[in-house]
């Protein structure tokens, strides 16, 4: 495949926060071009966010960072234009209803429409497709995508496809446009051994053409590999990253923590309130118990803090560790 140089990656003591608590802190890269780059751990521990930090989809809140010698936050744009996603649960997904063939027309038509120059657009029809044609085939290849593979062909209905071609189909679409930096999310979520295999040959296959990948996995492959792992536990009792990287979950000295005295959650416990009234002579029950919604005797605490991630198929409004926060972070774009 014709692609052009990867990008260099490239970050020192990055962090991003939100209202919640940090979502990852302290993370150091030191990435050549055409690398592959595997965020390693479990599931909640900033891996998201810190894939979407690196593209240029969220705003970090310190530290600094260099994405083919561009710098973030203050060249988010730039960094978004040459990235891309592959498969982000939430923010670039594919569409079950849609087939195979209907996926690569509307990339390559949104790819001419929004990344292609204006001589580009220019050019004769015949030549658009042409190159449209050719873009679309050295993904695929790429990819490992094979369409005479599947059931129906380019006609297959993407719910029809398997886990790891559904993988495969996402990185290829995410190739149409050359990028020199492809972000993949959970790359062996649900993969047998074998197909994990695959998905890893996949992501080495993308680095041999010279693009640089960082990939989101909860067990980095074995080889030359930059690991970047999260979910490590600190004598702070932070959430970190280890080996390359360190990051860390809310302080729990800081207000904003679950445990900490002056969070709002603590106290709000039935334990905290007055015991109930004795009975009266009558042996009329004077607790409030009913009044109060809930059978004597039963104690309700407060509701612990929730993260999580909710977002819509081009943008995300949260995410990993930083829960509502990673909404305030997130910059919106129309590139996948």
């Amino acid at each position: 495949m014709d692609s052009p140089q990867g990008a260099a990656v490239v970050a020192e003591g990055l962090g991003l926060r939100g209202p919640r608590g940090w979502a990852f802190r302290s993370v150091d890269i030191d990435a050549g071009p055409g690398s592959l780059i595997a965020v390693e751990g479990p599931s909640g521990t900033g891996r998201t966010c810190l894939l979407l930090a690196l593209t240029g989809r969220m705003r970090p809140a310190e530290g600094r960072a260099e994405v083919g010698g561009l710098a973030l936050p203050r060249r988010m744009a730039a960094v978004r234009g040459i990235s891309a996603l592959g498969h982000v649960p939430g923010v670039n997904e594919l569409d079950p209803a849609l087939t195979v063939a209907e996926h690569l027309r509307e990339r390559a038509l949104l790819r001419r429409r929004f990344d292609g120059s204006l001589r580009a657009l220019l050019r004769p029809r015949a030549d658009r497709a042409a190159d449209a044609r050719r873009r679309i085939d050295e993904a695929l290849e790429t990819a490992g995508l094979d369409l005479a593979g599947l059931v129906k062909e380019g006609r297959t209905p993407v719910r029809d496809l398997e886990r790891l071609e559904a993988l495969r189909l996402s990185v290829a679409l995410a190739l149409i446009g050359r990028p020199r930096l492809l972000a993949v999310d959970d790359t062996d979520l649900k993969l047998s051994d074998s197909e994990r295999a695959g998905a890893r040959a996949l992501l080495r296959d993308v680095t041999g053409s010279g693009t640089t990948v960082l990939a989101v996995c909860s067990r980095a492959p074995k080889g030359n590999v930059t690991v970047v792992r999260t979910g490590d536990d600190t004598a702070h009792g932070d959430r970190g990253l280890g080996g390359t990287a360190r990051s860390g979950g809310a302080d729990r000295d800081h207000p904003d923590h679950p445990d900490h005295p002056d969070h709002p959650d603590q106290g709000d416990t039935d334990t905290d309130r007055p015991g109930p009234e004795p009975a009266n002579p009558d042996g009329e029950d004077t607790t409030g118990g009913a009044r109060a919604g809930r059978a004597p005797g039963r104690s309700t605490t407060a509701g612990d803090a929730v993260t999580g991630h909710s977002a819509t198929r081009h943008g995300a409004t949260g995410g990993g560790m930083a829960g509502k926060g990673a909404s305030d972070a997130f910059t919106a774009t129309g590139r996948a």
